[in-house]
């Protein structure tokens, strides 16, 4: 008998797309009058990149994640699909 095992990696691409499609429509809803509120929320990283010199070579570091709504939205869909599967 098969065991239904469930894979971490699978629920880390399950969050992440529902973080990115939540993201994508918390921006478009931004522009409609009564879906304003998907597109609430906060940025926060690095707001300037970091700079690494090395003389020969530089290297720059940025980090920004911007979470709203939506995207808060789009992960828990993306949790209770995980879970039926």
């Amino acid at each position: 008998m098969a065991t239904k095992e469930k894979n971490f990696w699978i629920l880390l691409v399950f969050l992440l797309s529902g973080l990115v499609l939540g993201g994508l429509l918390g921006v478009f809803a931004e522009s409609v009058d009564w879906l304003w509120w998907l597109a609430y929320g906060e940025s926060f990283g690095l707001s300037e990149p970091v700079a690494l010199d090395l003389s020969i070579l530089k290297i720059s570091f940025s980090f920004m994640i911007k979470i709203n709504i939506a995207s808060i939205i789009g992960m828990a869909i993306a949790i209770f699909i995980y879970r039926k599967i």
